[in-house]
Order: structure tokens, then sequence, then C-alpha cells
């Protein structure tokens, strides 16, 4: 089905974007399985959780599949992970957050834990790609590096030496 964009223009894909919360909320999930594409994040945990970023994800993508089914248009949904590189607004976004915890707070307040990365430049790309590729279906989890914050935090430390970071 066709539907017709504002400016006149014929339209039968959709790309929706949502983000890595939308697929990693689910405690359901086996323990033994890797999250892919098929997972999703459960509404009820969290609510319970009052995790209301990923809520709000998860609601908003499972409408993007409802309003899909009863209009016939094409969706498409990229789950990038934690999108870092240049940003066009002025204002802090939740990737920015997520690095700027990372300076203030230091390792020890994630355990170190694995942050799952990827470039905007390639968030962008795989847009693009999952846009123009007929073949492209469903949804597409977007990540190209898996680093501990440690290991970010010395990354960042060696590139941008002026800044006060964290003994921890």
């Amino acid at each position: 089905m066709q539907r017709s964009l504002p400016c006149g223009q014929p339209c039968s894909r959709s790309l929706h974007c949502t983000t890595k919360p939308r697929v990693v909320r689910n405690p359901n999930w086996p323990k033994d399985l890797v999250m892919d594409e098929t997972c999703c994040s459960d509404e009820e945990h969290c609510r319970t959780t009052e995790n209301w970023y990923s809520l709000y994800k998860t609601e908003a993508e499972s409408e993007a599949w409802e309003y899909a089914k009863r209009t016939g248009l094409d969706v498409v949904a990229i789950c990038p992970t934690l999108i870092l590189g240049p940003i066009l607004q002025s204002t802090v976004n939740a990737s920015a957050k997520a690095l700027i915890k990372i300076l203030k707070d230091g390792c020890n307040s994630l355990e170190n834990g694995f942050r799952l990365i990827v470039d905007a430049r390639d968030v962008v790309e795989e847009q693009v790609l999952a846009y123009e590729t007929p073949e492209a279906k469903g949804r597409y989890i977007c990540m190209a590096h898996t680093i501990k914050v440690k290991d970010l935090v010395e990354k960042l430390r060696s590139t941008y030496h002026n800044y006060n970071y964290p003994k921890r």
C-alpha cells in the first residue's frame, strides 16, 4: 500500500528507529540464548522497574508495528545500541547523558560492565540501507563495538588529555 507524504510524494516504507532498551529489558528471556532482533523488552517489567525510557521505546515500536498491520505500510525497525559520535543538537541526548555519567562517576559506578556502542554515522548508513533495500524486513540491531567502561574511559583519556577524569 502506498501512502502520500504531506508533500504529495508516495510512501510505501517507514523506518522506525528505536534503541537497545527496546530489546534488552526482558527478565524472561532465556539466559543461555543470545538477545537478537527477536527479543523485545517486557512492558510490565519496564513499568515495575520504572524504566520509563525503555517503556516508551517499547510502546512506540509496538504501535509502529500495529499501524503497519492496519494500513499495509512496510515498516523496518533499527535498534542501535549506545550511539556515540557527532551530535547535531545543542541539547544533551540519552547517549551523551550515558557518556557524561561514565565520565563523572568513573568505572566503579558501573562495575566496569560492557557497553555496546556504535558510531552515529554508522547508524545513519544502516538507516539509509534499510530504507533503500527492498528486501529489508523486520528489525535490525545496529552495534559495532563492545568495550568495557574502563577501556572506554582510557581511550577518551588518551585522546582528550585536558579533561579531569575520575580516579576510579
